[in-house]
């Protein structure tokens, strides 16, 4: 059957995001602008984006509840359902994964009794897998409400997820102090993180993500030379010696390798 029109916020709560609206779209100079941040306002209520949350919306910036709705249902920083005060993010990504992300959320999974995209009995901790975290110089890295765990083992997230449920005080590798669900939500929303220190605690990059900015500063690094194959490169370093990375050398694969020629193109899986 067709819903019911969705019911409006109480009289208290909708003039107080009425006057948020407004500070929101007066940013932008097309109100249309303004859905993304005034999403993270109505979930900063609620603790997700419901009926009334899209319903207002399309109010406040003269759209349809339709219109608002896909907006809402693409992109998986707002929630669909309840969550937890803390929305617990296991990247899954290729780097993570084979770093050891898909063992922590297997074995989050089954410490918390949850699956993807669920939420604790306790209303603490929401589970779920994200594809990346831009973080790979730390893999794998998990997050909490969008701050930063780096070097993770299924143990430490473990430890985790049991403070938080616990309420005892965490502190993010990198970032601000954590904060609830709710109240990530009214920052994302463009509001002032008003938690004392929140705004001058930061995170430095990691030394590979660094690396592209040191060479546009002109902070050059020893070249580099590697040999056309079968020949030995000048200042080679020695066997055993340590790579930056593994394409530092050449490689001995099928489509580089004349000596290991790649058969005819297969269809995937064959």
């Amino acid at each position: 059957m067709p819903q019911l029109p969705a019911p409006d916020y109480p009289a208290d709560v909708r003039a107080r995001l009425e006057a948020d609206a407004k500070e929101i779209i007066a940013r932008y100079p097309d109100s249309r602008s303004a859905l993304l941040p005034l999403l993270h306002l109505v979930q900063a209520e609620e603790g997700y984006v419901t009926r009334t949350g899209v319903r207002f919306c399309a109010e406040m910036l003269e759209l349809t509840t339709a219109e608002v709705t896909a907006v809402s249902t693409f992109y998986s920083m707002y929630r669909r359902k309840p969550s937890g005060d803390y929305q617990v993010g296991v990247c899954t990504n290729t780097l993570c994964a084979v770093m050891g992300g898909d063992a922590i959320f297997e074995e989050l999974k089954e410490h918390l009794g949850v699956g993807n995209n669920e939420t604790t009995e306790d209303g603490k901790v929401t589970l779920e897998h994200i594809e990346c975290n831009a973080a790979c110089d730390f893999a794998p890295v998990v997050m909490v409400n969008w701050e930063f765990f780096d070097n993770q083992t299924p143990e430490t997230a473990k430890r985790l997820v049991d403070d938080l449920r616990a309420g005892r005080q965490v502190q993010p590798t990198r970032g601000a102090p954590l904060c609830t669900y709710k109240e990530t939500a009214r920052i994302l929303a463009g509001f002032p993180d008003r938690r004392p220190g929140a705004v001058e605690a930061t995170g430095g990059a990691g030394p590979a993500s660094l690396i592209g900015l040191r060479l546009a500063k002109g902070e050059q690094q020893a070249a580099r030379v590697v040999a056309p194959r079968g020949e030995v490169a000048r200042d080679a370093p020695q066997p055993g010696s340590e790579h930056l990375s593994s394409h530092d050398a050449p490689q001995q694969t099928s489509d580089s390798d004349p000596a290991h020629p790649a058969g005819p193109a297969a269809e995937e899986g064959e």
